[in-house]
């Protein structure tokens, strides 16, 4: 008989790393690509391969300020005449000859005839004339043609997510608009009786709805298109259309609340019937409830409604599930060791995560201190982190001292 996620007992639950397992390997990027200019090429994912037009740099030049001359001529110190200058932009065109050498400077084209610079510090320098201090060989202080990269050569592969310096190297081979994946169309709501619009007062009870601006953001970091479903009561019918309504718009939908097991947690009940569920358990604190499944062509991904819940599900499961939909290279996130200078408090059975605050040390090396008073309902500590101290499930607490590991939010200060 097909096993039913929905109906596997709560004890059932997978590992994170096997819940990552089986998401990427079920996953297949969305097809469609769409032109787009460097200017807006900033996260997208390039839809193939692209090879350099043109040697980088394109003509041999300068690699500091100093005097151009024929470094075979000079393999003794002696007395050269400056005929002329060549200055960035501005190269000088003719040629150099033995005994002749051109005042030149950082990245300025070399002079036919001349193969080597001599830096200014190296010189005495008397009117027209310059009295060189030592020998100089070929290709001395030169970049050479093509000592980047040479025309034919791959620049970037397929499946780039273009960062800053791919686009500034696309720019210095002269290609301006590139092919790219389309955009990756995400629809987001959260469900709960509880939640209120920010410009609404708050009955007693009642809590104002935080989730979708904080998944709306991460969404944008990725270069997602939301679509914004709104904030939903946890009524089944209601949440039934509006799933079936945002698979037939979206490439993935993200829910957040009413995945859990109680009386008015209607999400994965209405996944189960609505499309198919493939997990909906998950070993980590916080986090549990995270489910997984596809609704038609579209992906699923029920999230906690626990802000801080839903902060650790998005970056550790459905953020790298989307980089996969989006036809992105895997990326694992970047975790260092640190020593903890506080005590952690921890119960074993579950892979955790808290929020902490790890510093860079004079000497080298990272020290974190956990943040009192975790909580999944806390989104101030994750406000007032940067980093997750990530604590095994067998874990059974930190002492100061300790070494654990971290995930960073950014690179330190």
């Amino acid at each position: 008989m097909p096993r039913d996620p929905c109906a596997e007992p709560e004890s059932q639950r997978l590992t994170l790393e096997a819940a990552l397992t089986q998401m990427l390997g079920a996953i297949r990027p969305i097809e469609g690509t769409e032109a787009a200019h460097l200017f807006h090429g900033l996260g997208r994912v390039l839809a193939g391969e692209i090879l350099s037009p043109l040697d980088l740099p394109p003509f041999p030049n300068a690699a500091m300020d100093g005097y151009a001359l024929a470094g075979g001529d000079c393999a003794t110190a002696q007395t050269l005449k400056i005929i002329g200058t060549s200055a960035a932009g501005h190269p000088y065109t003719g040629p150099v000859a033995a005994g002749e050498c051109v005042r030149i400077f950082t990245g300025a084209a070399l002079p036919p005839g001349a193969d080597a610079v001599i830096a200014q510090e190296d010189v005495e320098r008397t009117g027209d004339v310059i009295r060189m201090a030592a020998a100089v060989k070929p290709g001395r202080h030169v970049r050479p043609q093509g000592d980047d990269t040479r025309a034919g050569d791959l620049l970037l592969p397929a499946g780039q997510m273009l960062a800053p310096a791919d686009l500034g190297l696309l720019a210095s081979a002269g290609i301006l608009e590139i092919t790219v994946r389309r955009k990756l169309r995400v629809a987001l709501f959260s469900t709960g009786d509880e939640l209120r619009p920010a410009w609404q007062p708050l009955g007693y009870g009642e809590i104002y709805e935080s989730n979708r601006y904080m998944l709306a953001a991460h969404l944008a970091e990725i270069g997602a298109e939301v679509l914004d479903f709104g904030n939903l009561p946890d009524d089944p019918a209601t949440i039934r259309a509006a799933m079936a309504d945002a698979a037939a718009q979206a490439d993935a939908v993200i829910t957040s609340g009413g995945a859990s097991v109680g009386a008015a947690d209607f999400v994965v009940d209405t996944l189960c019937s609505l499309g198919r569920i493939d997990f909906w358990k998950v070993a980590i604190k916080p986090g549990k409830p995270f489910a997984f499944g596809r609704i038609g062509a579209a992906y699923f991904f029920g999230l906690p409604g626990n802000p801080v819940s839903a902060l650790v599900t998005f970056s550790q499961l459905a953020r790298p599930a989307l980089r996969r939909l989006m036809g992105a290279p895997d990326a694992r996130p970047l975790r260092l060791h640190a020593i903890c200078t506080s005590a952690l408090g921890k119960q074993p059975g579950r892979l955790e995560f808290q929020s902490g605050i790890f510093r860079r040390e004079p000497g080298g090396g990272f020290t974190v201190e956990g943040l009192p008073g975790q909580g999944a309902h806390k989104l101030s500590r994750v406000s007032r982190a940067n980093c997750f101290v990530i604590l095994p499930a067998e874990n059974a607490g930190v002492a100061p001292g300790d070494t654990v590991e971290i995930e960073p939010f950014a690179a330190p200060a």
